[in-house]
């Protein structure tokens, strides 16, 4: 019976070491709620995108924009599409940006002539090995133009 009085005791002794009061946690440990609001990281991919809106406002979001052969398509990994160049240019995130991958081509089975519209259902294959990797599903395009600068006065 002794021994288990010795164990016992030193079983309590250590949990007594362990523990802090309250108080002593809180003040030491850094605010959890403050961590908390504060922003994630942006990825490469977000920074990328920042760096392309830099001096663009967005506009409201439309359902369809207008495509041509020429027409400039960026794809910025785990991030977005974004269509154009000059004046105004779309981003597409679509449902699942994390899927995004520049090592993917897309193809359209249902494309309407000279739009490109929410909801469109789009393929993707690799690009270098031909063999399908997912689907893409449009979201809203957001237009994002360029501010225009104010005229001085004087």
């Amino acid at each position: 019976m002794t021994r288990f009085r010795y164990a016992l005791t030193a079983a309590l002794a250590l949990a007594c070491v362990n523990f802090r009061p309250l108080a002593a946690q809180t003040a030491q440990e850094p605010d959890v709620t403050a961590s908390a609001e504060a922003a994630p990281p942006m990825t490469k991919g977000e920074q990328r995108l920042a760096k392309l809106l830099e001096g663009r406002v967005a506009g409201t979001p439309v359902d369809c924009i207008q495509t041509a052969r020429n027409q400039r398509m960026q794809t910025i990994d785990g991030t977005a599409y974004v269509y154009g160049s000059g004046k105004t240019i779309y981003v597409q995130r679509t449902r699942n940006p994390a899927s995004i991958n520049n090592n993917d081509a897309l193809v359209m089975l249902r494309y309407s002539g000279t739009q490109l519209c929410r909801q469109e259902f789009i393929t993707t294959i690799d690009r270098f090995l031909g063999f399908p990797t997912g689907a893409v599903f449009f979201e809203d395009f957001i237009p994002y133009t360029r501010e225009k600068a104010e005229a001085a006065e004087g």
